[in-house]
């Protein structure tokens, strides 16, 4: 701590003699809040291990990530981005929290250079970094938004990552660990670890808006209490992901279908005997100021990915990203229908219904949902929504521990406001 503020302070101290040396100096971030409830939320049994009798979050969570990004010599870019993210009236002394107490709670989320038209084609950014597209449900390394049962501490990398791109294509490989507490959780089980990950990901952009996509991601697990995947041993060193996906965005239709497999062994690009695997879709089309979507996806139980699709306001959201594929003992079999209504400017209201099964049928759980989104500029935005979810039956079913949804219906409210800049 006092070796941070001694760098800050040396900066400003600085900055009249320097100042020409950083150009293009711009202040990034974003301040997310979100309070929820949930009208019956206690759990026979903890949702997770450690956890206390409750299965989703109720109250208000904050996130504020601020940082800045400077040109620091022609084609060099720097970014630094920081975080603070708490729960309201979590500590019963809020009030009487010293300075040092707050920064104890800062965290380091971006720290990179950028090294623009690298051999007159490449862009390499080095150093702690976000990655990959938030509506992935195979990878993504980042802040989440809209979902209150994850709004805490986002997820970087530390790696370096090479990107060539032109009209047609894109080509990006990326190596690095990520550290952090909300790293993939094999199984249930929290890890607090380091995962090295290795990966490679090229993208055509072709003629009238069509595209495909070829991935594949490697990673390697360190640490003594490191979960093992379904299938793996301890013997086994290598654990990832590999896939394609290909779609259309057109002026009004766009539709997208993606298949990813697992794979993990003793060596790289082995199958293992429980290999899972997912496959998704997603059609929308947009009809004047309406806008109609569906999306279907199949998951083998065991199914493990850096994703970080969240589907509705309950089930989603308690079981989204990596841990979704986790909703029986089977597997997840999802149909989702909905429907987004700009009603004027500055307002969005969306309704969806979703259908969440055990890959081959059993254990139904219904949901429904409502939404809507006030853009009160192109910065901020206020947002709300309401779910009801009638959960499956699982007497005799083993695969909603995790979930104990063996139990009365749930509805649930959600309030929010985002502000990027």
């Amino acid at each position: 701590m006092k070796k941070l503020l001694g760098v800050l302070l040396a900066i400003a101290m600085s900055w009249p003699v320097n100042a020409t040396v950083l150009k293009n100096v711009e202040v990034v971030g974003e301040i997310q809040t979100i309070a929820s409830d949930v009208s019956h939320n206690k759990a026979a049994a903890p949702v997770m291990p450690g956890d206390t009798n409750y299965r989703y979050n109720n109250g208000v969570s904050n996130r504020v990530m601020a940082g800045l990004s400077a040109d620091l010599v022609e084609d060099v870019t720097a970014n630094l981005m920081f975080q603070y993210a708490d729960v309201w009236g979590e500590n019963a002394n809020n009030t009487g929290k010293t300075v040092q107490n707050y920064w104890d709670q800062v965290r380091l989320v971006n720290a990179n250079v950028v090294l623009h038209n690298l051999l007159c084609a490449f862009d390499l950014t080095v150093g702690r970094q976000f990655y990959g597209d938030e509506d992935s449900a195979v990878m993504y390394i980042g802040p989440n938004h809209y979902n209150a049962e994850a709004a805490g501490y986002v997820n970087s990398i530390d790696a370096a990552k090479l990107v060539y791109a032109d009209d047609v294509k894109s080509f990006t490989m990326i190596a690095g660990t990520i550290i952090d507490a909300n790293a993939p959780r094999y199984d249930g089980v929290p890890a607090d670890l380091k995962y090295n990950l290795f990966g490679a990901d090229f993208k055509l952009h072709l003629t009238d808006g069509f595209f495909a996509q070829v991935y594949g991601y490697d990673t390697t697990v360190k640490g003594a209490a490191a979960p093992i995947p379904a299938g793996l041993d301890e013997a086994d060193k290598h654990f990832g992901i590999y896939g394609a996906k290909a779609g259309m965005n057109g002026e009004a239709v766009r539709a997208s279908a993606e298949y990813a497999r697992n794979f993990g062994g003793h060596r790289l690009i082995k199958e293992h005997k429980d290999t899972g695997y997912m496959v998704k879709a997603d059609l929308a089309a947009d009809i004047n100021a309406l806008t109609a979507r569906g999306t279907f996806l199949y998951a083998k139980q065991g199914f493990q990915a850096f994703g970080n699709y969240t589907p509705g306001l309950l089930v989603g959201h308690l079981l989204g990203g990596n841990g979704i594929w986790g909703y029986s003992n089977e597997g997840v079999r999802l149909f989702n229908l909905g429907f987004d209504m700009k009603a004027a400017e500055k307002w969005v209201f969306a309704l969806d219904g979703y259908l969440f099964q055990a890959r081959t049928g059993h254990a139904t759980s219904y949901e429904a949902d409502l939404t809507a989104k006030y853009n009160h500029n192109e910065y901020v935005q206020l947002f709300a929504g309401v779910g009801y979810i009638r959960y499956a039956k699982t007497e005799n079913y083993t695969g909603f521990d995790r979930l104990n949804m063996d139990s009365k219906d749930d509805v649930k409210g959600q309030l929010g406001m985002l502000i990027k800049f």
